[in-house]
């Protein structure tokens, strides 16, 4: 893997971030089954995507971190998700784990 891919940085939405039960969003794909992170490239695109997932706002909290791309790698595949990046409309722009 070259430096400039295992330096990526993208941006996931964390449910209950900094408590005990701070997890990853995930979903699961209505078509095909597939359960997946989304990913962004910016913070802004994170936020504007947010405002169309479904979402538990009255039970949780959400927050929009930076990640690098081996460590979200990694603890996606370790729990059976692949990683999609996606655009601030929610559309899926590429696969990539």
């Amino acid at each position: 893997m070259s430096d400039q891919i295992k330096d990526m940085w993208y941006y996931i939405i964390v449910q209950n971030p900094e408590a005990d039960g701070e997890q990853f969003v995930g979903y699961t794909d209505k078509k095909t089954g597939e359960a997946f992170i989304p990913a962004f490239k910016t913070k802004e695109i994170a936020q504007q995507c947010f405002l169309v997932m479904p979402k538990d706002i009255m039970n949780h909290k959400y927050e929009a971190q930076a990640i690098i791309r081996e460590d979200l790698m990694t603890l996606a595949q370790k729990n059976g998700y692949d990683v999609f990046l996606m655009d601030d409309k929610g559309r899926v722009l590429e696969k990539i784990s």
